[in-house]
């Protein structure tokens, strides 16, 4: 199986788009991957923002990155565009970090208004990234992520077809991506 690496890229300590991470990172676990976790909100935030990639925290980040088969990046929608914390991280990668990788992208939002915020904000970073394979996305409205003492309850307007995509990214892990036409 692969080596699947999660981004959060929410600031808030009491994230609803991180734990739905940690859910979907389970969920990914379950299916046979290895799955790490970066919460760029725990990185520090002096390197982080000055770029210094030779901070061992972000030095270990950016590795991380390097190291994955995939990727799953996670955010909230600020301001109709992913966060400012995402974008920050993203901006310090090499030009292409994500080539030869699949790449789930997942965004949470209060409104239905920024569901576009996954193909005209965040997908085009991705493919400038170099991802080999940006997989469906989905948005998930944030009242629909439950947190709880025993974990994560989405509610099945969003979970159902959230769980099909994940399904499908975890499925598209097995396969090679075609490099040329032969």
């Amino acid at each position: 199986m692969s080596t699947v690496h999660v981004l959060t890229g929410s600031p808030s300590a009491t994230s609803r788009t991180a734990a739905l991470a940690a859910h979907l990172a389970e969920h990914l676990r379950r299916d046979g991957h290895t799955v790490g976790h970066t919460s760029l909100r725990d990185l520090p935030a002096g390197p982080l923002l000055a770029a210094d990639t030779t901070d061992p925290e972000i030095t270990a980040a950016v590795r991380a990155i390097e190291e994955a088969d995939a990727l799953v990046v996670a955010s909230p929608v600020y301001k109709a565009a992913y966060s400012g914390l995402l974008k920050t991280f993203l901006d310090l990668l090499p030009q292409f970090a994500f080539a030869g990788k699949t790449v789930l992208p997942i965004v949470t939002g209060g409104s239905p208004a920024h569901v576009l915020a996954l193909d005209y904000a965040l997908r085009p970073v991705l493919t400038s990234l170099g991802a080999d394979h940006i997989v469906q996305g989905w948005f998930v409205l944030d009242r629909h992520i439950d947190v709880h003492a025993s974990g994560v309850t989405v509610d099945p307007a969003s979970g159902d077809p959230l769980f099909k995509v994940v399904d499908g990214f975890s499925a598209a892990l097995g396969r090679p991506l075609l490099k040329e036409v032969s």
